[in-house]
C-alpha cells in the first residue's frame, strides 16, 4: 500500500523550515513553491490589465484563464459555472443579493446553528426584506446537526438551506447528496460551504447535486481566494452586481465587482502543478483528467491525515479533554481537525504554553461563534483547535503530543 511521502512534500513548502509545528491549518495552510512561483511569475512578467493583443497581455489574459479553468476542474464543474473572488464570505454575500428577486415575503431561508458565519450572516440579513429565517440546530452535547429537525423545519415555503459540507470546529461531514434530495423534494435550493471539507477529500459538484458550493483555497495549499459554484441555470437567473454593461452571461464577472486578482488567478495553476507532483512522485494510477488524478492523490492524503488524527485524538481522550463533534459520516470520513476544551482550564493557557514550544497553534470561536455558544462556552476564550494538513508528519504530532502532555499538566 502506498504512503505519503512527508519528506517529499515537506521540500514543497518553504515555510516548514522555520522550526515552528504549523498546526493552524484549519485557518488557512502553507502554499507550495509551484503557488508562489506562479504568482511571482504572473506580477514580474505580465502585470498589466489582460485582454489585449501586446505580448505581455495575451499572456496575462492565458495565466488568468488557465487558473480560472483548473479551479473548475478542482471540484468536476465547468469554467463557466464558476467565480474565483477574494473570500467565501465576499461569495456568500454577493450571492445572496443576487438571488434575494428570486424571493418574496414569507418565503423562508434555513441556516445551520453549526457553520462558519460566512454561510449565516448574508442569509440572516435577508429578514430585513421580508424573508423568514429559520436556524437548523445542533445538539448542545456533541455539536453535531440534529438531522431529525431538518424534516420539521422543511416546507414548502423553503426557499434555500445553507449548511456546511464539513464543520470548521466539530470536523463532521454531512452527506450532501442525501440532504440535497430532501431539500430538492420541497423545493429548496442547496447552498453548501466546502471550505472545511476541500483540504482533506475531493469535491465533485455534480455527483454533490447541489445548486452552489463555495470554499477557500488558502485553506487548500492555494492564494487567498476563494471559489463560487453555482448550477449555469441559477447563475442565469441570478442578477448582475457588477457595471451595466457586463453581460448577464459573463458570470467571471458578473458577481465580482471590481474583478478578480489576476496574480492569484494565475498563481491557481501552482496548485494543480502541486498536486500532480504528488501524484507523479507517488506512481499512482495514470488518468486523464486533472479532477481524476486529483481524486486520487487525495487519497492518500486523506489516509495520511486520519492516522495523524487517531493519535492526537487518542492522546487527549486519555488527558479528559472534551472533543467537540468527530463523529464519522456514514462512509466513515473526518477532517483531521480536533477542537477541544478542558473543564476548569482556561483555553488561552494551554495555548500559550503550546506557543512556548513553539506550536503554532490559537483559540477562538473560529467565526462559528453560534455553535461555541451553543456548547455553553464562551466566544473569548473557546476551544483550542488543532488543525492537520497533510504536511504535517510524525515528528509534528509527537512535539505536538509532547507540548500538550506540558500544558494539560
Amino acid at each position: 500500500m502506498t504512503v505519503l511521502d512527508t519528506a517529499y512534500v515537506r521540500e514543497q513548502f518553504p515555510p516548514l523550515k522555520d522550526g515552528w509545528v504549523f498546526v493552524e491549518n484549519a485557518g488557512g495552510t502553507y502554499v507550495p513553491r509551484q503557488v508562489i512561483e506562479r504568482t511571482r511569475d504572473y506580477m514580474t512578467e505580465t502585470q498589466v490589465q489582460p485582454n489585449w493583443n501586446f505580448a505581455s497581455s495575451v499572456r496575462a489574459t492565458d495565466r488568468i484563464t488557465a487558473g480560472k479553468h483548473l479551479m473548475a476542474e478542482f471540484i468536476n464543474a465547468d469554467h463557466d459555472e464558476i467565480v474565483l473572488g477574494p473570500s467565501t464570505t465576499m461569495h456568500v454575500y454577493l450571492m445572496a443579493q443576487a438571488l434575494r428577486h428570486l424571493f418574496k415575503p414569507g418565503d423562508e431561508i434555513i441556516v445551520s446553528e453549526q457553520d462558519h458565519e460566512a454561510n449565516v450572516g448574508a442569509w440572516r440579513r435577508l429578514e430585513e426584506f421580508g424573508l423568514v429565517i429559520r436556524e437548523w440546530q445542533v445538539d448542545r452535547e456533541t455539536g453535531a446537526l440534529r438531522y431529525d429537525q431538518l424534516d420539521q423545519l422543511l416546507s414548502p415555503r423553503t426557499r434555500l438551506v445553507a449548511f456546511t459540507h464539513c464543520s470548521n470546529v466539530a470536523s463532521i461531514v454531512h452527506d450532501v447528496p442525501a440532504l440535497a434530495k430532501q431539500i430538492h423534494a420541497v423545493g429548496g435550493l442547496v447552498f453548501v460551504d466546502g471550505t472545511a471539507f476541500a483540504p482533506h477529500f475531493p469535491v465533485d459538484v455534480k455527483a454533490l447535486d447541489c445548486d452552489f458550493y463555495v470554499f477557500s483555497l488558502y485553506k487548500v495549499c492555494g492564494p487567498h481566494q476563494a471559489v463560487l459554484y453555482g448550477k449555469r441555470d441559477l447563475l442565469s437567473q441570478a442578477r448582475n452586481l457588477n457595471h451595466h454593461f457586463i453581460p448577464d452571461d459573463n458570470v467571471a464577472y458578473k458577481f465580482l465587482p471590481g474583478g478578480p486578482s489576476h496574480e492569484f488567478a494565475a498563481g491557481c495553476v501552482g496548485m494543480g502543478e502541486y498536486f500532480d507532483a504528488l501524484h507523479a512522485h507517488h506512481k499512482l494510477e495514470p488518468a486523464n483528467s486533472f479532477h481524476a488524478r486529483l481524486t486520487r492523490t487525495y487519497r492518500l492524503i486523506a489516509a495520511h491525515e486520519a492516522r495523524l488524527a487517531e493519535k492526537v485524538e487518542s492522546f487527549l481522550k486519555a488527558r479528559g479533554a472534551r472533543i467537540v463533534g468527530r463523529r464519522p459520516s456514514n462512509d466513515g470520513r473526518l477532517a483531521p481537525v480536533i477542537a477541544f476544551h478542558v473543564p476548569g482550564r482556561k483555553s488561552a493557557d494551554i495555548v500559550a504554553t503550546l506557543n512556548e514550544y513553539r506550536i503554532a497553534i490559537g483559540h477562538s470561536d473560529y467565526w462559528a461563534a453560534r455553535l461555541i455558544k451553543a456548547l455553553g462556552l464562551t466566544a473569548e476564550d473557546g476551544v483550542v483547535r488543532i488543525g492537520l494538513a497533510h504536511y504535517n508528519d510524525d515528528n509534528d504530532v509527537e512535539r505536538l503530543l509532547t507540548a500538550l502532555d506540558r500544558a494539560l499538566g
